[in-house]
């Protein structure tokens, strides 16, 4: 399968669509019961998205090339003069393991690099398992907190580097 990756606006019916599911699954996650709509509702009040907005931040969807179905999405934010950081990271389940989230950090870190990032940096949970041993694969290195995210219990971090040839959002297929 094939996938485009590409920047949305925020405020687009799919984003919208896209981070509450994400919000719905790390809610419910972390509960480990599925999440009550009171307990999403304040998930989405605590955590805003208003910074994923260009010139300092991006919000990226991967969309099946056969029928355009959205299948994943993840955030880059330019959190310092040359430091990014990756947010609201999510493949749908169905899609899980097959390299999607793979390519997606990568076009996060193509975004990062385009804001003028050097290195990149995100948290995550205990109970990600999976986002751990994805990150880790992909060169990313457990680094000091840099939050106070009662979400948070591992924080990562990798040097950004320019590759020749490489254009952002482009499509892209886990091949």
């Amino acid at each position: 399968m094939t996938w485009t990756i590409r920047a949305e606006p925020i405020t687009s019916p799919d984003a919208a669509e896209a981070l509450l599911t994400y919000t719905t699954e790390m809610a419910s996650r972390y509960y480990g019961r599925p999440a009550t709509d009171r307990e999403i509702d304040s998930a989405v009040a605590e955590h805003p998205d208003d910074d994923l907005v260009p010139p300092r931040g991006r919000f990226l969807l991967a969309r099946a090339d056969e029928d355009g179905t959205v299948a994943g999405c993840i955030a880059v934010v330019l959190a310092a003069e040359h430091t990014a950081e990756i947010r609201r990271f999510w493949v749908a389940p169905p899609i899980r393991r097959g390299g999607l989230g793979a390519l997606l950090v990568a076009a996060a870190e193509s975004a990062a690099l385009g804001m003028g990032a050097r290195t990149v940096r995100l948290d995550t949970r205990r109970d990600l398992t999976e986002a751990r041993r994805l990150y880790a694969r992909l060169g990313y290195e457990e680094i000091e907190p840099f939050n106070d995210s009662p979400y948070a219990d591992h924080w990562f971090g990798k040097p950004l580097r320019r590759k020749l040839g490489h254009i952002p959002e482009q499509a892209a297929s886990p091949e």
